[in-house]
């Protein structure tokens, strides 16, 4: 499955998106004109669907209704997010939100469309006699997405990697944030170390066949814990001696660490996966 189309409303810079996507698709351009926008409509939809998100959780962590909609929405205020998926089977899910009085998130619209039948839209009844409802999207919940479910899984697919080097090097020095630092590398040795063996092995050996052809002498690349059970990345690289020379993540180049983390990320999950400077 993959994305095919998306459109947005209301979407932080954006007024107004309706762009169809490829397998792969760059975005290239100036500071400040919505890249990292664009992605993070995608990251809205994937924190929807989260064990423990859910749309009031995704609106609280990004500031809020008001952080979050277009300074451009006068008129129409909602903010709407459209996203079309390909495979076998062609899925349509629109989701369109505002704020109530006391300025929660509130549901003001959740269309699912499945090979041009729709499936479900809200409001619908259960809503009218329950109002308190739509501060929750079917999609966030399992006893509501059963006949969509492909789509909820889907979206928690999603990775976003924006690798932070610096991060990398000083996991243990950083205090959580929310689980928002584990896209910039807090966690990303600990998630190699986590890995089984074989796996893992497997994983760092295609890695290393890659990075020779950039980085000059490696000839092994594993991971190995130090003294206190603190897992590292180890680069072993040809030298006059017979042993050669050891590096870990603190030597390495910020160009290197931000390639090793793509290349892990790519075998790594089987859902689309969002990069921001790779």
């Amino acid at each position: 499955m993959r994305i095919s189309h998306i459109e947005l409303a209301n979407w932080k810079n954006f007024k107004k998106v309706n762009v169809d996507l490829s397998d792969r698709v760059f975005l290239v351009g100036p500071n400040a004109t919505g890249k990292s926008n664009l992605l993070d409509a995608l990251r809205f939809l994937r924190d929807l669907a989260m064990p423990g998100g859910g749309l009031q959780r995704a609106c609280a962590e990004r500031g809020g209704i008001s952080k979050i909609r277009c300074l451009a929405a006068r008129a129409h205020p909602e903010i709407a997010i459209a996203v079309e998926l390909t495979d076998k089977v062609h899925w349509r899910y629109e989701i369109a939100f505002t704020q109530d009085n006391n300025r929660n998130p509130h549901l003001k619209r959740e269309i699912v469309v499945k090979d041009g039948a729709e499936i479900m839209r809200r409001p619908n009844e259960e809503d009218e006699h329950d109002p308190l409802r739509l501060s929750q999207t079917a999609l966030e919940q399992i006893t509501a997405n059963q006949l969509f479910r492909d789509v909820a899984h889907f979206f928690e697919s999603i990775a976003y990697l924006h690798l932070v080097p610096q991060i990398i090097r000083n996991a243990g020095g950083l205090a959580e944030n929310g689980g928002a630092l584990d896209a910039y590398g807090k966690h990303f040795l600990e998630r190699v170390a986590k890995t089984t063996e074989k796996t893992r092995n497997a994983r760092l050996r295609k890695i290393r066949n890659a990075l020779v052809i950039a980085v000059p002498q490696l000839k092994e690349l594993r991971l190995e814990p130090d003294l206190r059970g603190t897992p590292h990345l180890i680069g072993v690289y040809k030298h006059w001696r017979s042993r050669g020379s050891k590096q870990n993540e603190e030597q390495f180049s910020d160009g290197t660490l931000r390639l090793l983390g793509l290349l892990w990320a790519l075998q790594e999950g089987e859902g689309p996966l969002l990069l921001e400077e790779p």
